[in-house]
């Protein structure tokens, strides 16, 4: 069974569709690219997912049960995070307080008055960064003194210390160079052998066929069609998504076991 699914969604804007009966499953262990020109409807798409749309028409099933997102609190409170291009970290706290940021763990002395866990927050967010093979100066140094690819783990560590089980990245290796780029991917495959969902998105072919494991193409606010990495070559799949022909390489989706 799909961890996520979205059924015939549809989303309007005036006369425009920017989603038409768009249905897509996704599974755990499972990284899922998805594709498409400028316009094509994806990012549209992760803010149904995400809760900031909600679609006109369609079905979101989470977990086996049909949900419904108001906002993104209510994503987010499901299990759903969204580590967009802008990170949405505060430059001015450090590791631990990027973490933590509204969801601080409080200890009490007596009942009544309580005061925040600094010492049980540090613990925690360097056993994880450690699990997920993030390497940082320290967990007490402040984002705004970290490089680009060192934030995005961060941003994405914060993802996986909220407990989700789907993770949608937008274009997390946009604007990171080769070696820093190099260690997000590999953060990615640390989540995928955690068994976590994670939607990519991304422009980026070489991202695509290093970790991702199903790409969904898609294109004027259509799915296209689905294909398993493995089984299309890098040039054959920015054909697709240029032309929006998969004719030749569609298949039965095949989910990671």
């Amino acid at each position: 069974m799909a961890i996520l699914s979205v059924k015939n969604i549809q989303k309007q804007f005036g006369a425009l569709f920017a989603l038409d009966d768009v249905s897509v499953d996704f599974h755990e262990g499972e990284v899922v690219a998805l594709l498409g020109d400028n316009g094509a409807g994806k990012s549209t798409l992760i803010k149904v997912i995400s809760g900031t749309y909600v679609p006109d028409g369609g079905e979101i099933v989470l977990g086996g049960q049909s949900v419904k997102f108001d906002n993104p609190r209510a994503a987010l409170d499901a299990g759903i995070q969204t580590v967009f291009q802008d990170l949405a970290l505060c430059d001015n706290l450090d590791v631990v307080d990027n973490l933590y940021l509204g969801r601080e763990l409080r200890r009490s002395l007596v009942p009544g008055i309580s005061f925040f866990d600094r010492r049980l927050m540090r613990e925690n967010t360097g056993r994880l960064l450690k699990e997920l093979a993030v390497d940082l100066p320290s967990v007490d140094a402040k984002v705004k003194d970290l490089s680009g690819g060192q934030r995005q783990s961060v941003a994405i560590a914060k993802a996986v210390n909220s407990k989700c089980q789907v993770i949608i990245m937008d274009e997390p290796t946009a604007a990171l160079g080769v070696a820093q780029t190099r260690k997000v991917l590999a953060l990615v495959k640390e989540l995928k052998a955690r068994g976590m969902c994670v939607i990519y998105i991304t422009h980026n072919m070489h991202d695509v066929m290093e970790v991702c494991d199903r790409c969904v193409v898609m294109k004027n606010g259509r799915k296209v069609g689905e294909v398993a990495t493995n089984s299309i070559s890098k040039e054959a799949l920015a054909n697709v998504i240029i032309t929006g022909d998969m004719d030749r390489y569609r298949q039965a989706p095949t989910a990671v076991q």
